[in-house]
């Protein structure tokens, strides 16, 4: 074996070292490549990576005579996600229109490409934990869901991202299995998700020996939602959520996971469920610790 020094270039991930710590992990040089792949190369860049309220059926437009291109573009733009949580839920959302793509879902894929234009450098910046911080290894979570978002099936999509102390170190943007009767249900299946996730993040750690001191703490910013994880008196009305609300009421009652409300301002798993405007956005990818190495 032969020691290569620090780690600079793995599979397109790009690692550089800030000078004041860390590590900064990006996939400039892969998005380069992908620009250029789709002809985009001097494209104008936007904002954000799709537009906010913006709903396209499965079948507008006119199909594309050759979907190849759409299909390589969107397959790459996933691996891109890896170090880019801010483009999961667009990329989710295009993903979706891979069977028979038509030039309008080839427009929300030049709306991604020309964002990661203007984003090129941006990456995740994952800081040293401090002992001396309170509780530097607190496993904590943020589980959103968009009621119904869906036009053409009229499923929610679930939303979350689990952090490490600061540093973000999981996240996802999914449809739902099933269509959700009200925002209550679809937030509560939401949080069901993400405390599985959870579970097993603890079962991993566990299994490299590190235990963590406290339970990890979920936020979510549905009040009806919050209560059902937290009341004993299960009611018939929630009766159709009977796996998933015994599954997250087991995890509190045991106080293996913390349950609490967070204002939907202040709820970084929004970006993961639907388009937001640049405001709101810019302020969730800071959350997320996304950005330049110098930022």
């Amino acid at each position: 074996m032969k020691d290569m020094g620090r780690l600079a270039y793995f599979l397109g991930l790009q690692i550089t070292y800030p000078v004041s710590g860390g590590l900064f992990v990006s996939q400039t040089k892969y998005a380069k490549d992908l620009l250029h792949k789709a002809g985009m190369q001097s494209c104008r860049a936007c904002s954000t990576p799709c537009k906010p309220l913006n709903q396209i059926l499965t079948d507008s437009g006119e199909p594309l005579s050759d979907p190849t291109m759409f299909r390589s573009v969107v397959g790459a733009l996933q691996y891109l996600t890896f170090t880019r949580p801010d483009l999961a839920y667009a990329v989710n959302t295009v993903c979706q229109y891979m069977n028979s793509p038509t030039d309008v879902h080839w427009l929300l894929v030049k709306r991604i490409l020309r964002y990661v234009q203007g984003t090129l450098n941006f990456g995740i910046k994952f800081t040293n934990i401090s002992p001396t911080v309170s509780d530097p290894w607190q496993l904590s979570a943020y589980s959103d869901a968009d009621w119904a978002g869906d036009i053409n099936t009229r499923r929610s999509t679930t939303g979350f991202v689990v952090f490490l102390g600061n540093n973000p170190i999981y996240w996802q943007s999914k449809k739902q299995g099933s269509v959700s009767r009200s925002s209550t249900e679809a937030e509560y299946r939401a949080l069901a998700n993400t405390a599985a996730d959870i579970a097993w993040i603890r079962q991993v750690m566990q299994d490299v020996k590190f235990f963590l001191p406290n339970p990890p703490v979920m936020y979510c910013d549905n009040l009806s939602a919050l209560a059902l994880s937290s009341n004993p008196v299960y009611h018939s009305r929630i009766k159709h959520l009977d796996i998933d609300y015994h599954f997250v009421r087991e995890k509190v009652q045991k106080k293996d996971l913390l349950v609490q409300y967070v204002p939907t301002k202040e709820q970084v798993a929004d970006v993961f469920t639907k388009g937001l405007h640049s405001p709101i956005f810019s302020q969730h990818c800071n959350h997320l610790r996304l950005g330049n190495v110098t930022g």
